[in-house]
């Protein structure tokens, strides 16, 4: 299997979906792949990717950090799924959005719009947070369809923060990085530039984004948000997938009560052809980033900048791919790049 993988994602690095790649595949119990593929740019500084690259992980950072830390004020009794948003963020009862509660927020069913392009008026944590309760109205009747939506999880990142009285970067890092040995994984990195898969150029940076976060909005909030910003690498992602796998335990530590665990992984979303836990995005019965082979109770999810993670339960595989696809621009090659690559590890798997 390892030759074709190589093979396979050579090819796509030869057709400028990404400059390079890492990946780690796991079959019943043991890491049986990890391999770094290709350079981290194609600059005159550019260096062969390696396991210790960091990632901007973009929309990871919704279940690497906002997801475990909402399942573990969940599981301290903190809050309840069905807590209305507007218990936490009073302001945020306006405009039909009263009942929307955190349940809506983590499946992605709360009637919010998907996305606001809040960078273009540079506006502030604070701002956009204000911009969100004072102005936003439903854009369709939650629980009726999935909407894919940022604004949930700068919400839920909010109300993390206040509840647990630490700002989410804070929190998940005592809480759950730390916990887990996730070392290299933070906000607002500082290391070594050769280190970074940088991400997309810009041309007010003359440059590619090196340690700075990709998602427009989540830079102008400074960097830090539920629904974007964090960092991380391969090995560090593959840390938190063996808790996940290990019922929510990391060394003997509890980190997720496994009640709530399995709780997350159920599809909270029938009404749709998007299935959807806590947080998660589950394989389903439709197409997927996870490919057609995966078990229907796959869970993970994807980061826009080319980044992933998969666990099918049933099949004792785990997929962890990292990629900065956004290097060369904003393309959607990398849709097509996932589910085949998926496929083919399943495909594979005893060779």
């Amino acid at each position: 299997m390892k030759e074709l993988i190589q093979s396979f994602l050579q090819n796509e690095i030869a057709n400028e979906v990404t400059p390079g790649a890492v990946i780690r595949v796991k079959h019943k119990g043991k890491w049986i792949l990890e391999e770094a593929i290709g350079m981290n740019s194609t600059e005159d500084d550019k260096v062969p990717m390696t396991p210790q690259h960091l990632f901007d992980v973009a929309s990871l950072t919704k279940v690497l950090a906002t997801t475990p830390s909402i399942l573990q004020l969940l599981g301290l009794g903190e809050i309840h799924l069905n807590d209305r948003v507007s218990t936490f963020i009073p302001e945020f009862a306006q405009n039909g959005k009263e009942s929307i509660n955190i349940k809506q927020l983590l499946t992605h069913s709360s009637g919010l719009i998907a996305h606001r392009p809040y960078f273009e008026k540079k506006l502030q944590f604070d701002e956009v947070l204000a911009d969100i309760c004072a102005n936003e109205e439903l854009t369709y009747q939650p629980d009726t369809k999935v909407v894919y939506s940022d604004l949930g999880f700068i919400l839920l990142g909010k109300i993390v923060e206040i509840v647990s009285t630490l700002p989410i970067e804070q929190y998940s890092k005592k809480y759950i990085f730390e916990p887990i040995e996730m070392n290299d994984t933070t906000y607002l990195p500082n290391v070594e530039r050769q280190r970074y898969a940088p991400t997309e150029y810009l041309e007010h940076l003359n440059g590619h984004k090196y340690g700075i976060v990709h998602d427009d909005n989540t830079e102008f909030m400074g960097g830090i948000s539920g629904h974007a910003g964090l960092f991380s690498t391969i090995g560090d992602i593959a840390k938190f997938c063996d808790m996940l796998e290990n019922d929510g335990y990391y060394n003997n530590q509890q980190i997720i009560h496994p009640l709530w665990l399995h709780k997350s992984r159920e599809n909270f979303t029938p009404f749709s052809t998007e299935a959807r836990g806590l947080g998660w995005q589950l394989r389903g019965e439709g197409s997927s980033p996870a490919g057609d082979l995966m078990n229907a109770k796959t869970y993970g999810h994807t980061g826009y900048t080319g980044t992933s993670f998969y666990i099918d339960t049933e099949s004792e595989v785990t997929v962890i791919l990292l990629t900065n696809r956004v290097y060369y621009g904003r393309h959607d090659k990398m849709n097509r790049l996932r589910p085949r690559l998926h496929n083919l590890i399943m495909t594979n798997l005893s060779n």
